[in-house]
């Protein structure tokens, strides 16, 4: 099948051969736009089976932003993730709390989605900044709506349950083909049995899988920090580790923030748009607008807002905690488990196998943290 062109539009028109993996729906895909497709999918179908819930995943630029499994939205939640009384199925749940953790990364996502798409996930994708979508089916109603976004360009991508992918993957680069085990080794519980110190609840177990399942399809390295069923914090692509755990910490901090009570009693005007509002909360939470976009922020509100001051948000920020942190990586120094305490980081599920793996314990023990070493490395490109 052609896709509209390779990485960048000046590399022409590529293709992908014919499979029964996946077939294109509607719209027109790219190659990014199916290779994030396909790691979506993969992301889900894996969390599906681990949870025994519906899954979500929010992708860009072939790492997830976001995922998330079906677990019941509170009503702070509810309101940060703008349904309010909205009526939400399990699989609509899943892919609010994806899309919700980090909305600026996830705006002109693709959506990876573990269930046939039903009409209440489809009603709500409709409304939002998406590419395209890819679920193993879809009920009636719904493809005929997803269809119809975006003027007939959004991307529906059905993917056979049923496929089975052959055990080696090749890939060309510069001409030199590279050969591999694809990595179909599933994360269960069972790789949070050794437990070097403290103990870890059922909650946190169910979190660490869901954190180390999406790090297996995030572009390495990678950290992440998950609470209540969703991550809430991925940092990805960084040459540091400690960088990876700054980054996510930063993006869970955020998340955090947007539970705020003066982030969410910000009174927008009338008229403005969803999208609208999620952006100027974003801008809100980072306290870094220009003279013009604070003037432009001033007038989109119904009522003035007084900012967040740095004492308001310290003592938000130190409520946040039962964190769960699981890495791709084992963490070579005790900076990673030292910059994840200040996140709320209660839990730890990492390979170990450092040299100075006594060292990250003893610091996992000085912020009464529990860890378990998972021996399993989980890196991704």
């Amino acid at each position: 099948m052609k896709l509209r062109y390779g990485c960048n539009p000046h590399q022409g028109q590529a293709a992908f051969a014919a499979t029964d993996a996946v077939r294109v729906l509607a719209g027109a895909p790219s190659m990014i736009n199916m290779l994030d497709a396909l790691n979506a999918w993969q992301l889900v179908r894996e969390l599906r089976d681990a949870l025994d819930l519906p899954a979500a995943a929010s992708f860009k630029h072939l790492s997830p932003a976001g995922a998330a499994a079906a677990v019941e939205l509170g009503a702070d939640l509810r309101r940060a993730y703008e349904v309010g009384e909205r009526e939400l199925s399990p699989l609509a749940t899943a892919y609010v709390r994806a899309r919700g953790a980090d909305p600026k990364s996830s705006f002109g996502d693709f959506v990876g989605l573990s269930d046939p798409v039903d009409n209440a996930t489809a009603n709500y994708l409709k409304g939002v900044v998406s590419d395209g979508v890819i679920a193993p089916g879809f009920e009636q109603g719904a493809l005929a709506t997803l269809a119809a976004k975006k003027g007939g360009s959004f991307l529906v991508i059905e993917a056979n349950a049923d496929y089975a992918p052959p055990e080696r993957e090749t890939r060309e680069v510069f001409g030199v083909a590279l050969t591999q085990e694809r990595n179909n080794r599933p994360v269960s519980v069972r790789d949070l049995a050794d437990v070097v110190c403290g103990e870890l609840t059922g909650e946190a177990k169910c979190d660490l899988m869901l954190a180390l399942i999406t790090l297996k399809y995030t572009q390495s390295n990678s950290v992440g920090y998950a609470l209540g069923g969703q991550m809430i914090g991925i940092g990805a692509g960084q040459q540091s580790r400690v960088d990876c755990t700054r980054l996510a910490g930063a993006k869970a901090d955020a998340w955090h923030l947007g539970r705020h009570p003066k982030v969410l009693g910000l009174a927008f005007r009338s008229g403005v748009r969803r999208q609208e509002r999620i952006n100027w909360r974003v801008r809100f939470i980072d306290d870094d607008m220009t003279p013009d976009e604070s003037a432009t922020f001033a007038a989109a509100l119904g009522k003035p807002a007084a900012p967040l001051t740095a004492r308001e948000r310290s003592a938000w920020l130190a409520e946040l905690d039962g964190v769960s942190l699981a890495s791709d990586g084992f963490l070579p120094f005790r900076d990673n488990v030292d910059h994840a305490a200040r996140h709320g980081v209660r839990f730890i599920a990492q390979p170990g196998g450092s040299a100075r793996d006594a060292e990250v314990e003893q610091a996992c023990q000085d912020h009464d943290i529990a860890m378990a070493h998972t021996g399993l490395r989980l890196f991704h490109h």
